[in-house]
C-alpha cells in the first residue's frame, strides 16, 4: 500500500465521519451543541481537503 493510497482512505475516513458530525447537529434540540457539532464537521472537511491534497502531492507538507 503507498502513502498516496493511505491518506486517501484517511481523507474517505475524515469525510465519513464529518457527515456523521452533521447529521447528528441536524438532530440536536440545543443550539450550543448544533453549532459545536457543525462547527467540529467543518474542521474534519477542511482536514480531509487537506490530508487528500497532500496524499496526491498537491501541497508540499515541508
Amino acid at each position: 500500500m503507498s502513502i498516496a493510497d493511505e491518506t486517501g482512505g484517511r481523507a474517505r475516513q475524515m469525510r465519513q465521519k464529518a457527515e456523521q458530525l452533521e447529521q447528528a447537529a441536524e438532530r440536536a434540540t440545543d443550539p450550543a451543541e448544533r453549532d459545536r457539532l457543525k462547527e467540529k464537521a467543518r474542521r474534519l472537511q477542511e482536514e480531509s481537503k487537506q490530508t487528500n491534497q497532500m496524499g496526491s502531492g498537491g501541497i508540499d507538507p515541508m
